[in-house]
């Protein structure tokens, strides 16, 4: 059994549909957790149904922050052991009326956030001799998608971002890994239109959306002792709409 008791987590993007599963996954399985996201009601929120864990406001494009921000945390915690990247945003257009500020925003919440959070979470887990970071790609980071040029890279970019880290710190007893969601109910695909949406299902063989505990379930196993020697892969959840 999957057994975090003595563990301190840092989920990211705590607050959304993927990142409350998150959080209820790993307090369920003895985890201490911190959450941060960036709405006080949402946090507050998260933390009503999960008493015992911690909560921090925190916005991910103040990049000069984020060290300190980790160094927090893992004060807090009183501990880092594993790093839960989910944080994310899109800014969709097509790719000739895509502004130069819709491509950099998502790029640099989605990608350089992930990547700063994930050299300083090392940096602290590197004490320990043990760590795990797990990221929350997409689907689209494999496939591509209509109108988001700029989501779509930042994901595919965090998987090869992810396959060098690994490769830097196997030998240090971290590792890291990423799942890779496909169509999952959450504030992002609650927002789609009915006809768009049921155009999506009629695509996934297994004919329905994903849940947040269907990525959570797969977070937990990969940040768990069960996947030790696993480390640089993808997993996808996305009911068979994507197979690699």
């Amino acid at each position: 059994m999957i057994d975090f008791k003595n563990k301190k987590i840092l989920i990211t993007g705590a607050t959304g549909g993927i990142g409350g599963a998150l959080v209820k996954k790993f307090v369920s399985l003895g985890g201490t957790v911190l959450g941060s996201g960036t709405k006080t009601e949402k946090l507050e929120l998260i933390k009503k149904d999960n008493p015992n864990i911690k909560i921090k406001k925190f916005n991910l494009t103040e990049h000069s922050k984020i060290e300190e921000f980790i160094n927090t945390a893992t004060k807090e915690l009183g501990g880092l052991d594993i790093l839960i990247n989910n944080a994310g945003v899109n800014s969709d257009n097509l790719s000739l009326r895509m502004k130069d500020e819709e491509w950099k925003k998502v790029i640099d919440v989605n990608l350089t956030s992930t990547f700063l959070l994930s050299k300083y979470a090392i940096k602290n887990m590197l004490k320990n001799k043990f760590g795990r970071v797990v990221n929350i790609t997409s689907i689209v980071g494999h496939t591509g998608n209509l109108g988001q040029a700029n989501y779509s890279a930042s994901k595919a970019a965090i998987i090869g971002m992810s396959k060098s880290l690994a490769i830097e710190y196997a030998k240090k007893n971290i590792t890291i890994n990423c799942v890779s969601p496909g169509f999952i109910v959450s504030d992002m695909t609650t927002n789609i239109a009915e006809k768009v949406r049921e155009f999506l299902i009629s695509r996934i063989p297994m004919g329905k959306l994903g849940s947040g505990e269907d990525v959570s379930n797969c977070v937990a196993f990969l940040s768990s002792e069960l996947a030790s020697y696993v480390t640089g892969e993808t997993i996808h959840v996305n009911g068979g709409m994507y197979m690699s």
